[in-house]
């Protein structure tokens, strides 16, 4: 299940908020990139021994090809301090413990204890965490500066520190903060499950908007249910049951080499016509020609269970390319794929259209 190796660390080769990616020199296999998290293994430096999980690496995978060091051996972190006894990555050799804004030890307890609503908040939804940039450049288009949350379930990568997308969006000020839920840790706050996150969200971090999709390296099985982005029909379920508004973006692409992801992707239709089960406003991109067309189409049957809302993508492209991350999402960027970030922007633009609107629709 996990193949180890031993290794010595050549080089630092860049930092950001929580990581530590490094050039090391692997026992009888030569050199690699690897990538520490100084919180749980402390800060590797050059010439140390390190202990190496390399399975990833050595199955060429995208996101997650790094060798990952599991421990600096010689030199241990010190013992952590303070409050907390949110234990993520549960029973793992890396289980860690951190503070939950919502066990009893918080500051924010009392605000969590019997809170319910997050009071009409609008809540966006996307399958990939590569939606994350265009879904906010589509939010600050139309209404610059909203404080915009990023909730990150477990689906996909469990450390948030893992993504360099949400350091760039936090150092840039695009986003606000990103709370953590489930067995995901590394966030401005942590909490248990997707529920306690948007309330933090809204009711602790003054979240206008918030945005939930999983961390870097989704899985999927090419199967109808085995994938992890049946996790977003879940998210507008919790957004929905909080009197949130959820939004659906819609994951679509003309590039994708996977007939099952062309046009709309059959996880957007298994996640919202299948697995939610509360009603959402689906954002349907306005795109020109044959192809937008297929996608009104496709998006049809979800108008039984859900309002479609067709929304405009003027201006929605320059707004991408200035967006403080390159996006890129399977290896494709926006030049090779356009019609899958407009689609996750426009639902950014429609969220910022909400909130000039009271649930009821009336005008604020």
């Amino acid at each position: 299940m996990i193949r180890w190796r031993k290794g010595t660390v050549v080089k630092i080769r860049r930092e950001w908020p929580g990581a530590v990616e490094l050039d090391v020199m692997i026992d009888d296999e030569g050199e690699a990139r690897a990538l520490a998290y100084p919180a749980l293994v402390g800060r590797p430096r050059p010439g140390d021994a390190v202990l190496l999980n390399t399975t990833a690496l050595a199955m060429g995978l995208g996101t997650g090809g790094y060798a990952m060091v599991v421990a600096v051996p010689d030199r241990f972190p010190p013992d952590p301090s303070g409050p907390g006894h949110l234990v993520k990555a549960r029973y793992t050799p890396l289980q860690a413990t951190v503070l939950g804004a919502d066990e009893q030890d918080s500051a924010h307890h009392e605000v969590l204890r019997d809170a319910e609503s997050i009071d009409g908040m609008p809540v966006v939804v996307a399958d990939l965490h590569s939606a994350l940039p265009a879904i906010i450049a589509g939010l600050h288009l139309d209404r610059p500066g909203t404080r915009v949350v990023y909730v990150m379930p477990d689906g996909g990568a469990l450390p948030a520190w893992f993504s360099r997308t949400i350091a760039t969006l936090r150092e840039t000020g695009a986003l606000t903060a990103t709370v953590t839920v489930g067995q995901a840790f590394g966030g401005d706050l942590e909490a248990v499950t997707l529920h306690t996150g948007l309330l933090a969200a809204r009711l602790v971090l003054g979240a206008e908007v918030a945005i939930v999709a999983q961390g870097p390296g989704n899985l999927g099985t090419g199967t109808r249910w085995g994938f992890s982005g049946v996790s977003a029909g879940e998210a507008v379920n919790a957004a929905a049951v909080l009197e949130g508004r959820p939004v659906a973006s819609l994951r679509v692409s003309e590039a994708d080499a996977r007939e099952r992801h062309r046009g709309i992707s059959h996880h957007s239709l298994t996640a919202y016509g299948r697995v939610a089960l509360a009603r959402a406003q689906v954002v349907v991109p306005d795109l020109p020609g044959e192809f937008g067309d297929r996608v009104r189409a496709e998006a049809g049957p979800l108008g039984a269970r859900h309002e479609l809302v067709t929304v405009p993508v003027d201006g929605l492209e320059k707004a991408v390319r200035d967006s403080p991350v390159r996006v890129s999402t399977m290896g494709r960027g926006l030049d090779q794929d356009l019609a899958g970030f407009l689609a996750v922007a426009a639902a950014g633009r429609h969220a910022a259209g909400l909130l000039s609107r009271r649930p009821d629709g009336a005008d604020r």
